[in-house]
């Protein structure tokens, strides 16, 4: 995975392309924040372009040569789409083969056969975290929505019972597990290892989704107890299909990438001999791009032609799967040109001057920031990249483990309480049928729970490892 390096870090942290002082620093941090804020609330601006002026903006207040600024987000809109534009590119293949073809709906038809009332959320919750890993948020949602609506309406479930396990797996994923485009950011701003983040990702992920999926919907289905409405169930993907892909083929292809990366994490911590024949192979099969290629390549056969796709809708599958992630990389490529920006103004420099006499620890620190950027903005994107941009020189010196567990705590802290400027937020209430205040008590609660149960966990590994 390319990634600036911890020397570059600390080079830019040290030369900044401004003479300002922490007080003009601190003041052009919050005023460029500012922007972004203002342009994605108020004024509806889409987050590329609130993002690429607030970085002219922070380079401007901070009295740095509007050349410069305009060299340093460049520079860093270049360096993160490079580094996570094809990985993001790769699962967006990954899981568009997956809805098309139907593996999806044989997963969730298979489970769901095998689960009785009792344990109808804890399917739920299955379903939602194995097809979510390869799935971005929103593509998950509208996979699951109608099977969340059809399994309530016939087994006379509770929505929520059934819904918030869905959904509380679905947002885990997509804020701590990679290859989702915020962790991913993350991983490459702090120059965390993929392998040891989707490790501990997956440690914190189980305990978090438990609390906030079957656990917290008791609670949220006695607070709202409403019918699944009918005018929102949609046709599923495979209902126009032949057949499907089978469920082991489909669960071994989602899953290849993450064991691949899982393997060669595991193995660097066993072995730790560059040199040794076995840690050589996992380097390069166990690496992102290698791993979500061979799962592409082999998902062509195990889900494409296994539902009886021809070489041209092969073809035009991949095709579609493209076209809806350009608004994702340009966002991410700007909010790393924001990022380097930061950087390059000497901001990173500033916090580690602060953060001398600081008493809170780095972890939570990283956590509040998310939490005050996702608050501001809604989005759980904006609020990784640009926590991830502040607390990058800390990372600094740091092992694979912390720079990991500092990843985590940005993406727990990006999910915190989802309300009106959130698209999620509008996305649950209408397919659920809620108003805003039911919306509130479900989704938004159960985004907090995953917030703060998240970090806790975070925390609670830092002391252990």
């Amino acid at each position: 995975m390319t990634s600036l390096s911890v020397e570059m870090l600390a080079a830019d942290a040290t030369a900044p392309i401004t003479s300002a002082g922490n007080a003009q620093l601190g003041i052009a941090v919050l005023a460029g924040i500012a922007v972004i804020v203002l342009l994605i609330t108020k004024f509806k601006l889409h987050a590329f372009l609130a993002l690429t002026i607030g970085s002219l903006a922070l380079g401007a207040f901070a009295g740095a040569p509007l050349g410069k600024a305009i060299e340093s987000f460049s520079k860093g809109l270049g360096s993160t789409v490079a580094g996570v534009g094809v990985l993001i590119a790769l699962g967006a293949i990954l899981g568009k083969l997956l809805a098309d073809s139907g593996g999806g709906d044989q997963i969730v038809d298979t489970i769901l056969a095998k689960a009785n009332g009792r344990t109808m959320p804890w399917a739920m919750v299955l379903i939602a975290s194995v097809i979510g890993l390869p799935l971005f948020f929103e593509v998950g949602i509208v996979l699951l929505i109608p099977v969340v609506l059809m399994v309530a309406k016939r087994g006379n479930y509770s929505l929520m019972r059934i819904g918030i396990p869905a959904l509380a797996g679905l947002s885990v994923m997509h804020g701590l597990i990679p290859p989702h485009p915020g962790p991913l950011v993350a991983i490459d701003a702090l120059n965390a290892n993929l392998g040891v983040t989707l490790a501990l990702g997956v440690l914190v992920s189980i305990p978090t989704v438990i609390i906030a999926g079957p656990v917290f919907a008791k609670y949220a289905a006695r607070w709202v107890d409403i019918p699944a409405p009918e005018k929102m169930i949609p046709a599923r993907p495979s209902e126009e299909l032949d057949r499907r892909p089978g469920f082991g083929a489909t669960v071994f292809t989602v899953m290849l990438p993450v064991v691949l990366m899982l393997s060669n994490a595991l193995v660097e911590i066993v072995v730790d001999d560059p040199e040794n024949p076995v840690q050589k192979v996992t380097d390069v099969i166990g690496s992102p791009l290698i791993a979500l290629l061979a799962a592409v390549l082999v998902g062509l056969f195990t889900l494409g032609r296994a539902a009886g796709f021809t070489k041209d809708r092969l073809s035009s599958t991949v095709e579609k799967s493209l076209a809806p992630i350009a608004g994702v990389l340009m966002i991410v490529g700007a909010g790393g040109g924001f990022k380097q920006t930061l950087i390059d103004v000497g901001v990173g420099q500033m916090i580690l001057d602060f953060s001398e006499n600081w008493s809170i620890p780095t972890l939570l620190l990283a956590w509040l920031i998310a939490v005050a950027i996702r608050l501001a903005t809604g989005s759980a994107t904006v609020a990784t990249i640009s926590a991830a941009g502040l607390v990058a020189p800390l990372a600094t010196g740091m092992t694979s483990t912390e720079s990991a567990l500092l990843v985590l705590a940005i993406g727990c802290g990006s999910l915190f309480f989802s309300h009106v400027n959130d698209a999620g937020f509008w996305l649950v209430k209408e397919y659920f049928g809620m108003s805003v205040g039911q919306t509130i008590k479900t989704w938004s609660v159960m985004e907090t729970i995953i917030s703060v149960v998240g970090i806790v966990f975070v925390l609670l590994l830092s002391l252990v490892l």
